[in-house]
């Protein structure tokens, strides 16, 4: 398995079908030594998200809303309305304790530069949780789009992203991503290299 830099991968939604999606790492597009898993669904309203993350030790000791979850294991998605690369987008992620972290990020150049991040932003209506399974862990995610789009409905055509930071004990952190952001030391606030979403 691997994702080469240059290729932004998409994927189509209806109602009536699930997708699943392989992370590659984020570095590079190889095969990670910790696979994951993303499943994809949309019933017209939500999307929902399901990670099944392959890892002999999940772990984590942060259980607060918006705590700092990059610090230690969890998964992520970053996504935005519209096809054109965003300048604005919203960050989820969830921890193998079931710890939400929740943002609103503003990205003037694309990268770091400028970024902000409001961590007050709270989805209305978001719906998570996680568990321990065999050999790893899950975690599960159900995302009312209307508030994604200030109310209106959803539109056609979304940018996403989806991320993993596993963090062996001991070992190096592994960094992995749907659509590869190909910078090292790994960084996901790459909106230009955020996948492509259709909702049919």
């Amino acid at each position: 398995m691997r994702r080469g830099l240059g290729q932004i991968p998409a994927c189509r939604l209806t109602p009536e079908e699930r997708t699943r999606l392989d992370l590659v790492r984020a570095e590079d597009g190889g095969a990670p030594r910790w696979p994951t898993r993303v499943g994809l669904g949309f019933d017209g309203n939500h999307l929902e998200i399901d990670f099944d993350c392959t890892d002999d030790d999940p772990w984590g000791t942060l259980e607060q809303r918006d705590a700092p979850l990059w610090t230690e294991e969890v998964v992520e998605v970053f996504l935005a309305p519209g096809a054109a690369t965003p300048r604005e987008y919203f960050e989820l992620e969830v921890s193998p304790l079931g710890a939400l972290f929740d943002a609103r990020v503003h990205s003037p150049h694309g990268d770091r530069r400028g970024m902000v991040v409001d961590p007050d932003w709270d989805c209305p209506g978001l719906e998570w949780r996680a568990a321990a399974r065999p050999g790893g862990w899950t975690a599960r995610l159900r995302l009312p789009l209307a508030p994604l789009c200030g109310g209106e409905p959803p539109p056609r055509f979304w940018r996403i992203n989806f991320f993993r930071i596993e963090r062996p004990r001991p070992g190096a952190p592994e960094h992995s991503a749907w659509s590869p952001t190909g910078v090292a030391p790994a960084d996901f606030h790459r909106p230009a290299r955020f996948g492509r979403l259709e909702l049919g």
